[in-house]
């Protein structure tokens, strides 16, 4: 299934620019792949998520997916629906819930469920680093697929 994937150095900056660089290689092909996905967005058995949602209002989220599922949400059920969906209910059972990828990372899972939050990038990337950033998406992807990327806006509204 391809070369083995190879420990990261720890150096996120360099992690991010080989990831940037090689188009996420060793893993998929990142631009097309959210490209692809952008592009069928309309189609009735497609819903796109988008980590900000679900962190700005994640209980309507639920809603929202159960609705395009056109699942009936028991409300006796709701608070452990919401508990179960949480980052911390995620992180404290994180091998148990992702069984088949807890030895791949170092650390288990829960190594890989790291913080559940957003920006932390702003903190280690310069102006230059995010520019780079910008110019490759830019150059990737359509102009909405990009700032629905950014921001999770579907629309102009949005």
């Amino acid at each position: 299934m391809g070369p083995p994937l190879e420990r990261s150095t720890g150096d996120v900056r360099e992690f991010f620019h080989d990831w940037l660089d090689n188009d996420a290689y060793p893993l998929w092909p990142f631009w097309s792949n959210v490209q692809s996905w952008w592009n069928v967005r309309e189609y009735p058995n497609v819903r796109l998520l988008h980590f900000n949602n679900l962190k700005r209002d994640m209980p309507g989220e639920i809603r929202r997916i159960a609705a395009f599922l056109e699942i009936d949400i028991d409300e006796a059920h709701w608070p452990a629906i919401v508990e179960h969906c949480t980052f911390d209910y995620m992180k404290a059972n994180a091998d148990t819930l992702s069984a088949v990828f807890k030895d791949f990372f170092e650390g288990g899972m829960k190594s890989f469920i790291h913080k559940g939050t957003n920006n932390r990038w702003r903190d280690t990337l310069n102006q230059e680093e995010i520019k780079k950033y910008e110019d490759t998406a830019a150059r990737n992807l359509s102009p909405e697929c990009a700032r629905w990327l950014a921001t999770g806006a579907l629309g102009q509204g949005s």
